[in-house]
């Protein structure tokens, strides 16, 4: 169960088109804490083992039909054990007939009731891709993300070393910015980071000696994104002469957020470099990484300077161990 973040039932109301049938007080007011969604089927059978009221509880048709096969004085014992556990939102779905006695129940319980004409498969993905971003682990970064090519490329670097104007020659090269100064990543799944601009200073970008513009009603609509994916982070930092930088690209970096690593690159700037087409081959380039072509490792094998993958490496694993 997630802990730190939490969205309000009334943002899920309006977002997944729900029908509230009883709410024991202003749907602004109930918080969503945990990301899991059960189904009712078990519980009806009287399994509360594993019960967790913080979970929205979703009947749909297939536990409706299971309380309909009861008996009218098992249906009723059963309804009246599930409500006294006190879930916080139960969802009757596929346009389910809720009874009145149902409704009278989750009134005595301070119990959230929904409804929605939605089949239960497509409302129970609808709340997990919902309820994992606006629950997901989050932290900010100073830095910039923009959209190169579909690539969601996160530049860091230290204040003034030319973020916002690459951000900006980008724009205007057709791409898209997504945040500028104040990036906010969460972890949507295990594999996978989204970034975003706080909402206050979303489509704003600084830049000095000019100060602060609107992308958005600068340059249209299609020059931002609220949201992106981050596929790759590109450190800038000034040219340093003694520093030696990677010139073959054989080796991949990683940069570690939340957990998950994305590939990185370091950028040294200085005059006469143009970053943004700099930026743009990066971002295709990444893209060629993750369909599995390496430009630095195919020139070394047609020079006979790479070794290719040992007999043993070929053959698998050796099952003899086992």
């Amino acid at each position: 169960m997630a802990s730190m973040f939490h969205v309000s039932l009334e943002k899920l109301i309006q977002e997944l088109n729900l029908h509230a049938l009883h709410l024991p007080c202003e749907a602004s007011q109930i918080r969503i804490v945990s990301n899991e969604i059960n189904r009712t089927g078990l519980l009806f059978t009287g399994f509360y083992d594993y019960f967790d009221e913080h979970r929205i509880q979703l009947v749909g048709k297939s536990e409706f039909a299971y309380l309909l096969s009861m008996s009218p004085e098992q249906r009723q014992k059963s309804l009246e054990t599930f409500f006294a556990h006190h879930p916080q939102v139960v969802i009757f779905t596929s346009s389910a007939e809720v009874p009145d006695f149902v409704v009278a129940l989750a009134r005595a319980n301070g119990v959230a009731l929904l409804s929605t004409e939605e089949r239960t498969s497509d409302l129970l993905a609808s709340l997990i891709a919902t309820l994992n971003l606006e629950l997901a682990p989050r932290i900010t970064r100073h830095g910039v993300l923009v959209e190169i090519y579909g690539e969601g490329v996160l530049l860091l670097g230290e204040s003034g070393v030319g973020k916002s104007e690459t951000a900006i020659e980008l724009i205007k090269r057709g791409h898209r910015l997504i945040a500028d100064d104040a990036v906010e990543i969460r972890r949507v799944s295990s594999r996978t980071l989204v970034g975003s601009s706080p909402e206050n200073i979303r489509h704003f970008i600084e830049l000095r000696g000019i100060g602060i513009i609107n992308a958005r009603r600068l340059f249209g609509m299609g020059a931002i994104k609220v949201t992106e994916k981050i596929d790759m982070v590109v450190m800038l930092e000034s040219w340093e002469r003694t520093k030696v930088y990677d010139r073959m690209g054989l080796d991949s970096e990683y940069t570690d957020i939340l957990g998950i690593k994305v590939p990185s690159y370091t950028i040294p700037i200085k005059p006469g470099r143009n970053l943004a087409i700099i930026l743009e081959v990066a971002a295709m380039n990444n893209r060629q990484k993750k369909m599995g072509y390496n430009a630095a490792q195919e020139l070394l094998e047609r020079l006979g300077m790479l070794d290719g993958p040992k007999d043993s490496e070929q053959k698998g694993t050796d099952w003899e161990v086992f």
